[in-house]
């Protein structure tokens, strides 16, 4: 079937509005008609080249949808059913996923074999597919554990959230660093993964919740979803006025951009003890550092992919605490756009300002 969708031919470029072929699923194969996706900094940083990947492509991977149409041997999911789409698509085999860690999973047989039709295509030519996804088109082709099913009344702007940067921030605070309440927390950086760990570290019951930016309506944005302090990060060493907010530093701090010097502050505004988790994209190619004597008093520093989820689990709870009133999601869209504007909300992402911009299809 033909379909609209963003189109990333070149590094650097804007991304352009072309027409594309899906296949016919395959046999454990989900056509998806794609509601909302969000526009997440993750996809930037592939436009920008900071990460490497083949063109053309078809970028997104935080959405939500309606199934269209079910491959043969596909039980779980039927036409009709309402979806939050994942990119740690799982094999259900491997020995990450038989022990408990399938975001860790190595992927083997989700996808198309060499030779094979490619699920998306253009005038014959393979189009290559992002995270197993490709959420900006109006439809996607994937596989059955790249999705999960929710109830229907939860709204798909908000379910889309869920697919990456909430499960991902959340899921940080909750499966990977397992914040214990009564903890001092602190988070670097309040776009929508920041935000979202913030809420988790709220719902998890910490003490204290520091949230730093250099973005004051972010900061103000912090408080909202749960922070206790806040920190310009225009104003001075981040890691002294942590310190003067916590005496010896926190529990647990959370890097959530994606930089050398946030990564290395997460790991200095530890007290004794305490767990720096960097959940940002450094780019390829970047080294951090760190002073040796430091885990001589038992602080680490660790990595999370996707908040260590276990998403056909966490998802629907996560549906379940926002309609509880205990996420909050309708305060993370900043504004709602047409596909056509994709380049505008990447450009608008890059002033700091936005939390989410939400693809409406």
């Amino acid at each position: 079937m033909r379909v609209t969708a963003a189109l990333m031919r070149k590094v650097g470029e804007p991304l352009r509005i072309e027409t594309v072929e899906l296949d016919d699923p395959g046999p454990r194969e989900v056509l998806v008609r794609t509601s909302a996706a969000g526009v997440c900094h993750s996809d930037l940083h592939f436009v920008e080249g900071l990460y490497p990947t083949k063109l053309p492509i078809v970028l997104g991977h935080e959405s939500a949808g309606v199934v269209a149409k079910v491959g043969r041997d596909v039980r779980y999911v039927a036409a009709g059913d309402h979806v939050i789409t994942c990119l740690s698509v799982f094999c259900g085999s491997c020995e990450y996923c038989l022990s408990g860690k399938p975001s860790l999973c190595t992927r083997t047989g989700l996808n198309r074999e060499p030779g094979q039709k490619p699920r998306i295509s253009q005038n014959g030519a393979e189009v290559q597919q992002f995270a197993n996804l490709s959420s900006y088109a109006d439809h996607m082709l994937i596989h059955e554990n790249g999705l999960v099913k929710i109830r229907k009344d939860m709204p798909l702007d908000r379910a889309a959230l869920i697919g990456c940067g909430v499960t991902t921030g959340v899921g940080a605070v909750h499966r990977t660093a397992k914040v214990e309440p009564g903890s001092s927390v602190a988070v670097i950086g309040c776009g929508g993964i920041g935000l979202s760990c913030i809420n988790g570290a709220a719902i998890a019951g910490a003490g204290q919740i520091i949230a730093i930016d250099t973005v004051g309506s972010k900061l103000n944005l912090a408080k909202l979803f749960g922070a206790t302090h806040v920190i310009d990060a225009t104003k001075g060493d981040v890691v002294k006025q942590v310190r003067e907010i916590t005496d010896q530093g926190v529990d647990y701090a959370f890097e959530a951009i994606g930089l050398k010097k946030t990564a290395e502050d997460a790991f200095r505004m530890l007290r004794p003890g305490g767990a720096a988790t960097v959940i940002g994209m450094i780019p390829v190619g970047v080294n951090i550092e760190l002073h040796g004597p430091e885990f001589l008093r038992e602080k680490k520093i660790q990595g999370s992919n996707m908040g260590s989820n276990r998403f056909r689990i966490d998802m629907p709870r996560y549906v379940e605490f926002y309609l509880a009133g205990k996420l909050k999601l309708d305060e993370m869209i900043s504004q709602r756009i047409k596909l056509e504007q994709i380049n505008e909300a990447f450009a608008t992402m890059k002033t700091g300002e936005v939390a989410r911009s939400v693809i409406m299809f």
